[in-house]
């Protein structure tokens, strides 16, 4: 697996014809410590032995640190985000809205230069969010709706697979299973 952080080059050599597909996938589901608290995430995904997969963190590619303070769309969802409707805000009250549609462009990049056909986010995150996203009362109460890179990507055509969706046994992309009510 190839990892995009803040710095680096965003293509991959192309693969040989009959490879599987390229997906991008969350770098904090794979273990990397990217997450909002300097860990990864707690439910890790392993992909298929032979999947093509490059790693992405949108919120330090849009160049937030790790650890950074926990934010949440105020307003809406992702899609309100890209179209200027809803803002993404820390716990302390700092909007860092342009660091999350600056990661979010820089995904979408990165899917473009490498041919992804999707991804597998972590899905709440206000970056990655694929099903449901907190609702922006920093009370940790999730509402229907995507983050702002799950929702750029959406919006250009990609797959989103929420982590909890993703069955390494199904190549990739795989229809998305209804999440659990």
């Amino acid at each position: 697996m190839e990892t995009a952080t803040a710095g680096g080059d965003d293509a991959v050599p192309a693969s040989a014809a009959g490879a599987a597909p390229l997906f991008l996938m969350s770098a904090c589901l794979a273990g990397t410590r990217c997450a909002y608290d300097g860990g990864a995430a707690r439910e890790e995904v392993a992909p298929a032995a032979d999947a093509r997969v490059r790693l992405v963190c949108p919120e330090v590619m849009g160049g937030l640190p790790t650890p950074r303070d926990r934010a949440e769309i105020v307003g809406g969802d992702g899609f309100d985000v890209l179209d200027g409707d809803a803002r993404v805000l820390t716990d302390r009250g700092e909007d860092v809205t342009e660091a999350y549609l600056a990661g979010a462009r820089r995904t979408l990049r990165i899917a473009r230069a490498t041919g992804a056909v999707g991804a597998v986010l972590q899905d709440y995150s206000p970056s990655c969010g694929c099903r449901q996203v907190s609702d922006g009362t920093f009370r940790r109460n999730r509402v229907a709706g995507q983050g702002v890179t799950a929702a750029l990507l959406l919006r250009n055509g990609f797959q989103v697979v929420a982590h909890h969706e993703y069955d390494a046994s199904v190549p990739f992309p795989s229809a998305p299973v209804a999440p659990p009510d």
